[in-house]
């Protein structure tokens, strides 16, 4: 058999992998029901806040937790501050205005590689909460974010991811990270659905506190600084009998900022993609690599048939139009559900640039160590 043969039968059954699984997370999409459940309306909720150097935008994501239409006197807010070397904590405690409102600071002798996990380790630690919210400090959340994502709670359920969108903007790279983003989402939100949570973000989420201490918090996963989300809400999942759920509720949208330069938006992705291979769940690691290797073989076919061989761009551009049309598919299910002003003028060129994207930003972390607000971090 030809290597030609090979490569294009690799292919094919790549893109068929890739396919299925896109398929799998429209059909979770569709699973995806409004949450209503108001019983829960008095439990007492601690929002742990962890950050680091947000002096910029510390005081938007205050404002918006402070105004919270959830009863005053049943939430608390927690920032943590992980070392910052800048005046955002002075800027916090200048502001506050509401007494449940406190501010803490993990030393940096007290920190290990696992930073942020730390640092709401020791939030939950002092709180007293029986719902722990997390998010990030350049968050801006709407005034019934508390409200909307708390009908997600029955007695049944354990862990609640909520939708986080980028803030708009009319910048070209603005929007491509935009889209990008949401296509991250929307994957979470439908392996959520089709009943194998893997993927959230850590801006919106929440979780019973018997819940994180029955799987023993971040045990196990303290030598990994990215995962405090994913990781907690696999264990869950795994470990307990409590129900995954995500909120599709307008109001628990989350809106954060993109990053403003490409060395940023890399070194995030490549923090968030240094867990990928740690998943405790291994099929699900080898499904993801069964993606990048489609992904590789994909550039390897078209850059084939731009200096060799003609014949194998027809091939590779039928494999893109086949990856745009079941991405778009996606994409527009989850901007019907709970990503409404999620704007697609420039999807087409998002595409073309997801792939070397994906398989740059997928190696690096996976290899390398990357930074995050002043600090190198090792994988």
């Amino acid at each position: 058999m030809s290597i030609n043969i090979i490569l294009i039968s690799a292919a094919l059954i790549l893109l068929g992998h890739y396919v299925y699984f896109l398929l799998e997370i429209l059909i979770g999409i569709k699973k995806l029901k409004p949450c209503t459940n108001n019983g829960k309306a008095l439990v007492h909720i601690s929002v742990i806040i962890p950050f680091r150097n947000e002096s910029e935008n510390v005081l938007s994501c205050l404002r918006s937790l402070e105004n919270q239409n959830y009863p005053h006197d049943k939430y608390e807010i927690i920032f943590i501050d992980d070392s910052s070397t800048d005046d955002t904590s002075d800027k916090l405690k200048n502001a506050i205005t509401k007494k449940e409102t406190a501010v803490f600071t993990l030393s940096e002798k007290n920190s290990s590689s696992a930073h942020k996990k730390n640092a709401i380790s020791y939030g939950i630690e002092k709180s007293k909460g029986e719902i722990i919210f997390t998010t990030d400090a350049d968050c801006i959340h709407s005034p019934d974010w508390l409200n909307s994502v708390m009908k997600c709670f029955d007695e049944q359920t354990g862990f609640v991811s909520g939708p986080v969108e980028l803030n708009e903007t009319k910048n070209l790279f603005g929007k491509l990270q935009k889209i990008e983003f949401a296509g991250l989402i929307a994957a979470g939100a439908g392996l959520i659905g089709a009943g194998k949570p893997t993927i959230c973000n850590g801006a919106n989420i929440a979780y019973r506190k018997s819940a994180y201490s029955q799987v023993n918090g971040y045990e196990g996963t303290l030598k990994f600084s990215s995962g405090d989300d994913e990781s907690l809400m696999q264990k869950i999942f795994q470990r307990t009998s409590y129900r995954v759920k995500f909120c599709l509720n307008q109001e628990s949208i989350v809106f954060t900022h993109a990053a403003s330069t490409i060395r940023e938006f890399y070194q995030q992705r490549k923090r968030w993609a240094s867990k990928g291979l740690f998943y405790a769940n291994k099929l699900f690691v080898f499904r993801l690599n069964l993606i990048y290797l489609f992904f590789l073989t994909f550039l390897i076919i078209a850059f084939y048939g731009l200096i060799s061989e003609t014949k194998f761009l027809p091939i590779a551009g039928v494999i893109l139009l086949i990856k745009i049309f079941a991405d778009f598919i996606v994409i527009t299910s989850a901007k019907k559900l709970f990503l409404p002003d999620l704007k697609l003028d420039i999807f087409l060129l998002a595409e073309i640039l997801h792939i070397p994207y994906l398989i740059i930003t997928a190696a690096s972390g996976a290899l390398g160590s990357y930074e995050w607000k002043g600090r190198t971090i090792k994988r």
